[in-house]
C-alpha cells in the first residue's frame, strides 16, 4: 500500500432508523465497489441475521471506498457504520477512537432525537470534526431548515467549539443516492458529500517513521487465524512478521508476532504486507488481545488511552434451566456452558458486565437496556443455549448519600387523539413532562421517566396508540429514587398439572383471560399459560378433557371456539414477567413460568415476603 495515499477516517452516527446503513450502500455503489450489474440487495453492512430481521444495526462495522477527485487524485475513505439505538451505544463509544470526523445524519422530519444527542456528545468530546447530513428531504413532512436550526441549537447546548460549529451541511436522499449542498441544486449523486468529507475531515496524523502503536477498538474472529485486533494505526509502520508487544489493561506486557495484516477495501479484507500510520487495519497473531489494549513496537511498548464506556443501567439474572422440560430442546444447558458463553461475550461486548452470585447456577448480567440484553439472549438461543432469565432490574447508586436511580429522556410522537392516554400512563410510571409540541395533527411529548418505569411500557404504548405511536428514549442521568411504581395490574394463569393443553379445557376460561399458548402445547405444573382479567394469579387446568359417558360421546354437544392466543415475543415476555417469574428460553420455545412451581410453596413464599415487608 502506498504511504503517500490520502486517507480520511469517518464514522456515520445518528439516531436509529435515520438512514445510516442505506447511505453507506450508495457510497459503496457510487465509488465502484460493486460491479454495475451486481445485485447486493439493500443494507449490505447489516450482515447479522438479527440486524436484517429487525432492520437495525447492532454491531459497528468497517468498510472503505476509494474516491477519485476531479483533479485525478484518489482518496481512501475508511467508513465505520455504527448502531443508532441507545442500548448499543457502547459500540459507538469505542469505535469513535478510530476516526477523525463524523457524518451526523438527522431525519429531515423527525429532527434531532435522544440517540442523536448521545452520539454527538461523545464525538464532540473527542474533538472530532462533524459534517451534518439532513437526510430524507423527500418526505412529505420534511422541514429541513427548521431541523438544521435544531441541530445548531443542539451543538450549542453540548458545548461545541467554534471550529465544530462551523460544520458543513449536506441535504440528502440516501435511498436514491442523492446529496446536495443546497435544496435547489439539481445534483443526482453523492459527489457533494464525498467532496465535503475530503475537504473538511482532517487526515489522520501520518507519523510513519515513529515506533508502531495501535489501539484495538474491535475484535473479530477467524476460524483459521484466531482473534483479529482491529483499530487505527496511531503512528509508525507495521510489517508482516514484525515482533510486537501487547500492553494489557493491567499494564502487563506480552510478546506477539504479526502473522497477517488486512486492509479494508469495500466489504472485503485485503491481505497486505505492510501498513502505515492513519489507516484502519486488522492484525492476526495476537491471540490474547482485548478491546481497549494497545499493540506497540517491541522497542517502545507505550499504551494508548481508551475511551471511557458508560456504566450499565439494567441487570437480569441468567439462570441454568431447572424446569421439568430442561434439556429437551437445547444443546448447551449446563452452568459451565452458560458461564463460558457469557465470558466469551465480555471479550467483545464492552458495555456488558457479568457478576457471579451466591448460587453457582445464577449469573447477574448487566447492560445498557432491555434491547441490549434481549439481543444477547436471542443470539444465545439461536446458538443452541437453553436457560432462564429473571425480570430486569435497574441498577441503583448512592450519590451524596442519596439513593439514586437511572432516568431516561423519552420523546414520543403520537396522533393528537392518543395524547391523553399516553400522558396518563407515563404519569403512573412517575414520569415528568418537560415539553409538548403540536405539528400537523401529531403531538411530540418529552418526558423524564425512571428507567424501571419504562419496563413493560412499550407494549402498552403500542396497544394504547393502536400501533401509530413512535417512542424514543435515551439515558439521561441519575436522580433521587422516585418511589414505588406498579408493574402489572393483572395476574397470571398458572397451569395446575403436567400434560397437553386441550381446547375444551381452555374454552371455559377464555371469557376471563388471555392465553399465551395454543391447544396442543405441552405444559407443566407452575407454567404460566395466560393472563387473568383480575389482579390475582389463578391456577387453572388447561389439560382438562371432555369425558366420555354412557349418555353421550366425548365429541358431541357444543362447538368449541377459541380466541387466537397472544403468542409473546422474547421482549414482550421479558417486559411482562413479575419478580417471582422467569422466562424460559430454548432454541425452539419461549415459555413463562413461576419461580416456585409448587402451588403450596408459592403461597408460603408469598406470606413470608409479606411478613418481611411488614417488619
Amino acid at each position: 500500500m502506498n504511504p503517500k495515499r490520502e486517507i480520511r477516517n469517518i464514522a456515520i452516527i445518528a439516531h436509529v432508523d435515520h438512514g445510516k446503513t442505506t447511505l453507506v450502500d450508495y457510497m459503496l455503489r457510487q465509488t465502484g465497489t460493486f460491479r454495475a450489474n451486481q445485485d447486493m440487495g439493500t443494507r449490505v453492512m447489516d450482515s447479522n441475521d438479527l440486524e436484517r430481521e429487525r432492520g437495525i444495526t447492532i454491531l459497528a462495522k468497517n468498510t472503505s471506498v476509494f474516491y477519485k477527485m476531479s483533479e485525478g487524485r484518489e482518496v481512501k475513505i475508511n467508513i465505520v457504520d455504527t448502531p443508532g439505538h441507545a442500548d448499543f451505544a457502547g459500540e459507538v463509544e469505542r469505535t469513535l477512537k478510530m476516526v477523525n470526523g463524523v457524518l451526523l445524519l438527522v431525519d429531515a422530519a423527525e429532527g434531532p432525537l435522544p440517540g442523536t444527542k448521545f452520539v454527538l456528545k461523545k464525538s464532540l468530546e473527542l474533538n472530532l470534526q462533524p459534517i451534518v447530513v439532513i437526510n430524507k428531504i423527500d418526505r412529505k413532512d420534511a422541514r429541513p431548515h427548521e431541523v438544521l436550526d435544531e441541530v445548531f441549537e443542539l451543538f450549542l447546548s453540548l458545548g461545541a467549539n467554534n471550529q465544530q460549529l462551523d460544520f458543513p451541511t449536506i441535504y440528502c436522499i440516501a435511498k436514491q443516492g442523492i446529496a446536495k449542498r443546497e435544496l435547489t441544486d439539481p445534483n443526482e449523486d453523492l459527489r457533494p458529500l464525498f467532496e465535503a468529507i475530503v475537504a473538511k475531515v482532517p487526515s489522520p496524523p501520518s507519523d510513519a517513521d515513529s515506533p508502531f502503536q495501535m489501539l484495538v477498538t474491535t475484535i473479530d474472529y477467524n476460524d483459521y487465524l484466531g482473534r483479529l485486533g482491529i483499530g487505527r494505526i496511531s503512528r509508525g509502520t507495521i510489517k508482516l512478521g514484525s515482533p510486537m508487544k501487547i500492553v494489557h489493561h493491567d499494564a502487563k506486557v506480552e510478546d506477539a508476532r504479526v502473522t497477517k495484516i488486512y486492509s479494508f477495501e469495500g466489504l472485503k479484507r485485503i491481505e497486505v504486507s505492510e501498513a502505515y500510520a492513519g489507516d484502519i487495519i486488522a492484525i492476526a497473531g495476537m491471540e490474547d488481545v482485548e478491546i481497549g489494549e494497545t499493540i506497540a513496537d517491541a522497542a517502545d511498548p507505550t499504551p494508548l488511552p481508551f475511551v471511557s464506556i458508560e456504566e450499565p443501567t439494567l441487570s437480569m439474572n441468567f439462570i441454568v434451566n431447572n424446569s421439568p422440560f430442561a434439556g429437551l430442546e437445547g444443546k448447551y444447558v449446563t452452568t459451565r456452558n452458560l458461564g463460558e458463553r457469557l465470558a466469551k461475550e465480555l471479550r467483545s461486548n464492552v458495555a456488558l458486565r457479568v457478576e457471579l452470585t451466591d448460587s453457582p447456577d445464577v449469573f447477574k448480567v448487566s447492560g445498557r437496556g432491555e434491547l441490549h440484553l434481549a439481543i444477547l439472549i436471542e443470539t444465545m438461543r439461536r446458538e443452541g443455549f437453553e436457560f432462564q432469565v429473571s425480570r430486569p432490574e435497574v441498577i441503583y447508586k448512592r450519590i451524596a448519600d442519596v439513593l439514586s436511580e437511572p432516568i431516561e429522556h423519552v420523546i414520543i410522537d403520537v396522533p393528537d387523539e392518543f395524547v391523553g392516554v399516553v400522558i396518563e400512563n407515563l404519569g403512573h410510571r412517575r414520569g415528568e413532562m418537560k415539553n409538548m409540541l403540536q405539528v400537523q395533527g401529531n403531538t411530540r411529548i418529552e418526558f423524564f421517566v425512571p428507567a424501571r418505569g419504562l419496563i413493560g411500557f412499550r407494549s402498552e404504548f403500542m396497544t394504547q396508540t393502536k400501533g401509530t405511536g413512535i417512542l424514543h428514549h435515551n439515558f439521561q442521568g441519575y436522580e433521587p429514587a422516585k418511589g414505588d411504581i406498579s408493574h402489572r395490574s393483572r395476574g397470571a394463569l398458572v397451569a395446575m398439572e403436567d400434560g397437553l393443553a386441550v381446547a375444551y379445557g381452555m374454552w371455559k376460561l377464555q371469557d376471563r383471560s388471555t392465553f399465551f399458548i395454543q391447544p396442543g402445547t405441552h405444559v407443566y405444573s407452575g407454567m404460566i399459560v395466560g393472563e387473568n382479567s383480575r389482579e390475582h394469579d389463578m391456577v387453572v387446568n388447561v389439560c382438562k378433557t371432555k369425558q366420555l359417558t354412557n349418555m353421550r360421546a366425548s365429541g358431541s354437544d357444543e362447538a368449541v371456539r377459541l380466541e387466537p392466543p397472544h403468542l409473546m415475543t422474547l421482549e414482550q415476555a421479558i417486559e411482562w414477567i413479575g419478580d417471582d417469574e422467569y422466562v424460559e428460553v430454548t432454541p425452539k420455545s419461549i415459555r413463562l413460568r413461576k419461580r416456585y412451581l409448587e402451588h403450596n410453596e408459592r403461597n408460603r413464599m408469598s406470606k413470608k415476603k409479606t411478613e418481611v415487608a411488614e417488619v
